[in-house]
């Protein structure tokens, strides 16, 4: 069984900056790609940040030159970097990672932590 746990939410004011992590366990084979969605209240899940095994990223245009996404491959963890932090980055934020276990390959989701930007 595999689960994905983030970490690093909380409340910062605008400017400011945060970090999450998302740590992958479970019988996982390879991990093909890990990644950050983000859901405002009201609004569709969208992509922030994603990263390849073979280290490509690519970021939503909104996010670009703020965010940085990173991973340390020992530990099955990726990070998020969020710099200059704006109230629109207010959302709860899910890490994504395509993997293959056991029965195949599959997409997992972690529970999600919630970013508040404000003053």
């Amino acid at each position: 069984q595999v689960q994905l746990v983030e970490s690093g939410g909380g409340l910062v004011q605008p400017g400011g900056s945060l970090r999450l992590s998302c740590a992958a366990s479970g019988n996982i084979f390879s991990i093909y790609a890990m990644g950050w969605y983000r859901q405002a209240p009201g609004k569709q899940r969208e992509l922030v940040a994603a990263l390849t095994s073979g280290g490509s990223t690519s970021y939503a245009d909104s996010v670009k030159g703020r965010f940085t996404i990173s991973r340390d491959n020992a530990k099955n963890t990726v990070y998020l970097q969020m710099n200059s932090l704006k109230p629109e980055d207010t959302a709860r934020y899910y890490c994504n990672a395509d993997l293959r276990v056991i029965l195949g390959r599959g997409t997992y989701w972690g529970q999600g932590t919630q970013v508040t930007v404000s003053s």
